[in-house]
Parts: structure tokens; sequence; C-alpha cells
């Protein structure tokens, strides 16, 4: 991941609505949610809530597939860890490591 993506990708969930969507999603696990459900759990217009998927599905932290005549919304967990490993990877890289620090004042 670079920095433009994981820039876009926390962009977009840094909307309220979003955040509650997504996290939602996340909740639901790898069935997903159709969108009537999630429509119905977040409680907002179908119309707020088609623009807030596409904005989701367009930084790739949310995928749909349709089944017949149903919407199938799913967190996409491969883009959700990549972003929790962007911003975790290089954890305290430049800071001096604290068990080093407490072994040699013994």
């Amino acid at each position: 991941m670079n920095i433009e993506e994981a820039a876009t990708q926390l962009e977009a969930l840094g909307n309220t609505t979003r955040l509650q969507v997504y996290r939602t999603l996340v909740r639901a696990g790898e069935n997903g949610l159709p969108v009537g459900h999630l429509q119905e759990r977040i409680g907002i217009a179908a119309s707020t809530l088609s623009h807030h998927l596409r904005r989701l599905v367009e930084t790739g932290l949310v995928t749909q597939d349709r089944h017949a005549t149903t919407l199938i919304c799913r967190a996409h967990y491969p883009s959700m860890n990549a972003l929790i490993g962007y911003l975790t990877d290089e954890c305290c890289a430049d800071a001096t490591c604290v068990s080093t620090t407490r072994e040699a004042a013994a």
C-alpha cells in the first residue's frame, strides 16, 4: 500500500456515516449484508446509503455482489488489513526498544 491509497481510504472513513456503514459491514462478517438490511440497521435513506457505499467501493474497502435482485455488500478484509498494516508496520521503528533500555538499567 502506498501513502496515497492509505490517505484515500482514511479520508473515506473520516465521514461518520461511512464509518458507521463500514463498521456495520465488518461486524456482519464474510457473508455481508443485503443493501436493504444495511439500510434498516443504519436508518438512512436509500439514496444516501448508495452515495456512501459508492465511495467505500471506489476506495476498495467494500465489495458488492449481485445475487438475482439482491445486492450484497461486504467489507473487503484484505483492504482493511492492508490499511491497518500500513499504519502499524513501522510502529516504534525510530524509537529505542523499551525492553532493551530496561535490561541495560538492570
